[in-house]
């Protein structure tokens, strides 16, 4: 990001400057003379906020961290109305929350561009599916590219707006995460002065009302767009061909698969031509039946589903062309997860028949590393609510409770030692779900919920529980951010992204607001009052809701290091009773065995202290280090 911040300027003072992927966005969007940009944070896309966040200010760019993704949509599309060009962005997930604007503004068009950044997971490294959004291309029936690289990031956004402003469209800007956590040069170049000013919207009800009178019209001149759309793609300097002169075999790729395919032919001097594409909808019909006429065998490697090979093979039928093609559709290539250059490898020496290559076997580095399951960092507050709940509920007798679980830092609770988590589907799922198991069960009900994911998306089934009188205890986890993507704010800050002042808006103001009148606040570093209150609340019928508040670890621990106020806790070794509470039920990282004896990792230790407490050491042998 430092590289990004240093030229906000328009005058250029060094080339190449080493960026992220997604810095490679900002940074294209920035080269653009974007004006306003919203998104809910969301990896693998989190970077682009981060880096805009920094320099909107300065350039003039209206920035806004919205709370869900359609409310940001929605914004950056009244923006490119007025006549500003417009980036939203979003992780792939985002866009399922989005669908509803996205699919009808693509009716209406634009005046200002509008790009619209979706971030793919292959593998689901930090998501719960990893579904292909280039299906929303088709759905939506808009422009999309795709980039490979971070320079490609940084050209293509430029580009995706200059068609978008020349087709009144907006377009989808498709990237993984490779792609998006790649780092690699990029020549950059000079920001343009923005108006910086408020514009004036000029009403025009027949495009911009979505009635079906309307939205008839706007369909016959969308796919009339789409027809002239398809013929840029054609020539667009986004999709290219590297021939090294070979009839035999080709590639056509996309995205980061053009980079895994590169790598893999690199390694073992495979010769073969490529057919790269980067404007992905609508594909370039006519480059690729001219690139299958040339060759005898043509590979498709893509991420995710053979959402390029069905259409390549349509063409090819459509055309009569007889080239085998390979593909995911017929075995070659694996239907699920990340590519990589030894699957891609493994898939060409089945169709190219290299018998030097063993199927199936990778390079062995000698070393079998341990298994590395996440964990809450140390000090995190959600530890010790998971604790206390868990004791909670077992003292309290209560059999088979249902634990509804949702996406943030606290879906770690399914992980022992703490296996509080029965569903997690979505963003704000934990209450919808518990919804419908209070109707149909007579278990106890428990949702876990944090405070980002309950503006984005938790008020609703919350309303709809109260409304319907339904049986559950929702627990709100309140750290103060948007954590697991970065300490983005969210609504319930009174500072923004930028350390200015905005209304905060408190959470139990909402949830009495909502109609809740069991409301309770604890402090999760308080374990005695935590279980009292939560002993209590099991106890009450109806919807009753905690509020587990306690500022994000990380956070906490920034603030007390810059002044030295860290304090870190050691074990007694004479008071110890080894019953190995500590560590197997409460299991923070920095306790650990050694020799027998507990020990805590001074490193790691961030002082909190909550380990010490009776409910965890009934010995008091956890104290603060002299």
């Amino acid at each position: 990001m430092a590289d990004l911040v240093q030229f906000i300027d328009s005058k250029i003072e060094k080339n190449p400057v080493f960026l992220l992927g997604n810095e490679a966005i900002a940074r294209g969007a920035v080269e653009a003379g974007i004006e306003f940009a919203s998104s809910y944070p969301g990896t693998p896309s989190s970077e682009v906020g981060e880096t805009l966040s920094h320099v909107a200010d300065k350039l003039g760019i209206k920035f806004l961290y919205s709370v869900n993704e359609k409310v940001a949509l929605e914004s950056a599309f009244a923006a490119s109305i007025s006549g500003m060009r417009s980036l939203v962005f979003m992780k792939h997930v985002g866009l399922n929350v989005a669908s509803d604007p996205f699919v009808s503004i693509v009716y209406t068009g634009t005046r200002g561009g509008l790009v619209i950044m979706t971030a793919d997971d292959p593998s689901m490294f930090s998501s719960q599916n990893e579904q292909d959004n280039r299906h929303y291309a088709d759905l939506a029936h808009i422009p999309m590219i795709e980039p490979s690289n971070p320079q490609e990031a940084k050209d293509f956004v430029k580009a995706a707006f200059e068609l978008s402003e020349k087709y009144h469209i907006p377009v989808l800007f498709r990237t993984t995460t490779r792609v998006s956590h790649m780092r690699g040069p990029v020549n950059v170049g000079e920001i343009p002065k923005i108006k910086g000013t408020r514009r004036v919207f000029e009403r025009d009800p027949e495009r911009f009302v979505s009635l079906p009178v309307n939205a008839i019209g706007l369909k016959k001149m969308l796919m009339e767009k789409l027809g002239e759309i398809a013929v840029e793609s054609d020539m667009s300097f986004m999709n290219k061909a590297q021939s090294n002169m070979v009839s035999e075999i080709g590639a056509i790729t996309s995205g980061s698969g053009y980079n895994s395919l590169m790598d893999a032919v690199a390694s073992h001097s495979i010769e073969i031509d490529v057919l790269k594409i980067g404007f992905t909808n609508p594909l370039p019909r006519g480059m690729i039946a001219e690139f299958l006429r040339k060759h005898d065998k043509v590979v498709i490697v893509e991420e995710l589903d053979p959402y390029m090979e069905e259409k390549i093979r349509a063409i090819a039928q459509i055309n009569g062309i007889r080239t085998r093609i390979y593909g995911k559709l017929d075995g070659y290539f694996p239907l699920v997860y990340e590519l990589n250059p030894d699957a891609v490898l493994q898939s060409l020496a089945r169709i190219l028949n290299m018998p030097g290559y063993i199927q199936g076997k990778s390079p062995k580095t000698g070393v079998d590393l341990p298994p590395r399951p996440p964990v809450l960092c140390p000090g995190c507050p959600h530890r010790g609510t998971y604790y206390v709940v868990k004791r909670s509920v077992r003292m309290s007798n209560i059999k088979n409770p249902i634990y509804a679980s949702d996406i943030g830092c606290y879906s770690l609770g399914t992980y022992d030692p703490f296996d509080e988590a029965d569903t997690l589907i979505s963003m704000g799922s934990s209450i919808g779900v518990a919804n419908g198991f209070s109707m149909v069960t007579d278990q106890k009900v428990i949702a876990f919920i944090g405070d980002s994911t309950f503006y984005h998306s938790g008020i609703p089934p919350l309303i709809n529980a109260v409304h319907n009188n339904l049986n559950m205890l929702v627990i709100i986890m309140d750290n103060g951010t948007t954590a697991m993507t970065g300490q983005q704010p969210n609504p319930g800050n009174e500072l923004d992204y930028n350390g200015k002042p905005v209304t905060g808006i408190p959470i139990e103001d909402v949830v009495r607001g909502i109609g809740v009148s069991n409301v309770s606040l604890l402090d999760p570093y308080n374990l005695k009052e935590s279980f009292a209150t939560i002993n209590r609340s099991l106890h009450q019928t109806g919807v009753s809701v905690i509020i587990s508040r306690r500022e994000c670890a990380i956070i906490r621990d920034r603030k007390l290091r810059k002044n030295g106020e860290i304090e870190i806790y050691t074990v007694n070794q004479d008071k110890c009773g080894k019953c190995m509470n500590c560590v197997e039920n409460f299991s923070c990282p920095a306790l650990f065995i050694e020799k027998g004896e507990i020990q805590i990792n001074p490193s790691i230790c961030d002082g909190c202290g909550v380990c010490a407490e009776p409910l965890v050491c009934p010995f008091n042998a956890i104290e603060v280090k002299k």
